[in-house]
């Protein structure tokens, strides 16, 4: 009888092993149609191993068969944790913290966000070998915390949509394949750039004959390079930035004096959307706290004397302030038109181009082909060099592809606009181009928590901010 009774149980147990190895099996196949490469099908073996045939100890630091340490358990249980949420991470969601300004007042600095993976198809990572919970830098050693030993091309999976115009959208950074250590909030290629317009400016207060930006560009990268470490990042490991899609492949986007026009159509301002005012008073100051019920911050404050301001302001809040008893007169502060800013991408004194008037500028889509010459190649450099990987030189007038002379280029990748909704205080596209469709991350869906740091004690936490909807 008693043989019998184990041999029931044995059955039992053989049926759960059975279901629980058909469950696991039939999740895994989806994620690997999902993923559409059918060679991570031989991890059935590993997952037939683990509920079937026992063969193979997996989980090597315990026990199979009796009690292990509770230190054993809890090492078990980071390891879970620690696969669990890396997986996570790649194909669901992650955390993204807002480092600056750029995007205020939609978003805040200090505000944690729920940034959706799925929204536009999760990316199979470039290096899949690197340290959990990191983008490019380890923690206490400084040093990089991924490693090139397999490096994957560029895959997006499936997703429940496409970016569309107005998204916030949380992506790499694309000028943030080169960095310099000592300097990693600034863009190396800004570096280099305001390092050659020092050297031109030097030059010229020197009484020399005036030279081109372009003569100093590789005296300052030489300089650059001899006084900070130079690294490379993979799309992956580029720091992210957020900032709101205002252009898409194929559009046209054009800045008069502010304005922002899409395919000739002006795009609205939202409330929330932050430019430069001048504030003149009747000579007295206005009172701090009046700002502070405005959420003002001292972020949002550039200047300030006794009887002018001059702030980032939301056009609902510039028109509070010019309603203040002591306010004499509230305007917007804008670049003048043709005057050129060398920051501005394409960085071409020809156009003429500053951050409030610029284009009008057309957007590369996916297997469009455009004429390039000399006169237009710096639109599309470095997507032609870097973004799309090829080889590309120019001898006098004549552009070599690949070793090959040519007059036109396909383009293998949608490319997208962002721009910051704080326009005055963000870098973006239009200090550094297109955003190809290889480095757009996810969608920030909703914060779920927001710590102000010029609060104090329990007013750090903004709850009125928390699980608010991002728009």
């Amino acid at each position: 009888m008693t043989e019998i009774f184990q041999k029931i149980r044995e059955t039992k147990i053989f049926q759960k092993r059975n279901i629980r190895f058909a469950i696991a099996a039939l999740l895994y196949i989806l994620v690997v149609i999902w993923i559409g490469n059918f060679l991570f099908l031989i991890g059935l073996a590993v997952i037939y191993d683990l509920y079937i045939s026992r063969k193979v100890n997996w989980t090597f630091w315990k026990r199979r068969d009796g009690k292990n340490s509770s230190l054993i358990e809890w090492i078990d249980a980071l390891i879970f944790a620690v696969i669990a949420v890396t997986l996570i991470n790649i194909f669901l969601f992650q955390n993204y913290r807002i480092p600056t300004p750029s995007m205020e007042k939609s978003l805040l600095v200090g505000d944690h966000l729920f940034v959706s993976k799925i929204a536009y198809g999760p990316r199979m990572p470039n290096t899949p070998v690197a340290f959990p919970f990191t983008q490019h830098t380890l923690p206490f050693t400084k040093s990089r915390s991924w490693s090139n030993i397999i490096q994957w091309p560029y895959k997006r999976l499936a997703g429940l949509g496409k970016v569309k115009n107005n998204d916030p959208v949380v992506f790499n950074f694309p000028a943030g394949d080169t960095v310099c250590i000592e300097d990693q909030s600034t863009s190396y290629y800004e570096i280099v750039r305001r390092k050659a317009l020092e050297l031109q400016q030097n030059d010229y207060f020197t009484g020399r004959k005036a030279k081109p930006l372009s003569y100093f560009m590789p005296l300052a990268r030489d300089e650059v390079w001899k006084r900070y470490e130079i690294i490379y990042r993979p799309v992956d490991r580029r720091d992210n930035y957020v900032k709101r899609c205002v252009g898409l492949p194929g559009d046209t986007v054009l800045i008069k004096s502010g304005i922002l026009y899409i395919n000739g159509k002006i795009v609205p301002d939202n409330n929330t959307q932050q430019t430069t005012y001048i504030i003149e008073t009747n000579g007295t100051t206005i009172n701090p706290k009046a700002l502070e019920r405005l959420n003002i911050t001292k972020a949002d404050q550039v200047m300030n004397s006794s009887t002018t301001y001059m702030f980032y302001l939301t056009r609902p809040n510039a028109e509070a302030i010019s309603k203040f008893a002591n306010v004499v007169k509230v305007y917007p502060y804008f670049d003048v038109p043709g005057v050129y800013a060398p920051l501005i991408f394409p960085y071409n004194p020809v156009l003429r181009w500053n951050h409030d008037n610029f284009g009008p500028l057309w957007i590369p889509s996916k297997g469009s082909t455009v004429s390039i010459d000399t006169s237009n190649l710096g639109l599309y450099e470095r997507i032609i060099d870097v973004y799309e990987a090829n080889d590309l030189r120019v001898e006098g007038s004549t552009i070599y592809i690949n070793n090959k002379p040519e007059t036109t280029y396909t383009f293998r990748m949608d490319y997208y606009w962002m721009m910051g909704d704080n326009r005055h205080n963000s870098a973006d596209s239009r200090f550094w181009g297109f955003v190809p469709e290889d480095h757009i991350v996810g969608k920030p869906k909703f914060i779920w928590l927001s710590i102000n740091k010029e609060g104090k004690g329990l007013s750090k936490i903004r709850l009125k901010r928390m699980f608010m909807k991002v728009k």
